[in-house]
């Protein structure tokens, strides 16, 4: 019932910023927990980012504490990672995903997930 349709992807580099977007279809947005993964090439997909329904609480991952921002607007049916001081370790395909709830869990069994958008850093 649920699409995420990523954008926002692109070159940069290092210690520049990217802002990206994930747009969710459906009127139920407000109740699912929303998160970010990345991967890079070669490697297994990460977790990055969640927010819980509300947007009241985030969970970040160590490698991204403090560099990236997630946030939501449940009236435009958004969720957004605002990433700065990006490092070439960043390089990876961004994906936007959502998870029936409330709360943000431990799990990375997400029930959809967007398409994905490429950010490369350049050094």
């Amino acid at each position: 019932q649920v699409q995420l349709v990523e954008s926002g992807g692109g070159l940069v580099q290092a210690g520049g910023s990217l802002r990206l977007s994930c747009a969710a279809s459906g009127p139920t947005f407000s109740s699912y927990v929303m998160a970010w993964f990345r991967q890079a090439p070669g490697k297994e997909r990460e977790f990055v980012s969640a927010i819980n329904w509300s947007g009241a609480r985030t969970k970040y991952a160590d490698s991204v504490k403090g560099r990236f921002t997630i946030s939501r607007d449940n009236v435009e049916n958004t969720v957004n990672l605002q990433m700065t001081s990006l490092k070439p370790e960043d390089t990876a395909v961004y994906y936007c995903a959502g998870r029936r709830g409330f709360e943000i869990v431990d799990v990375d069994d997400y029930n959809y997930w967007g398409q994905g958008t490429q950010v490369t850093v350049s050094s």
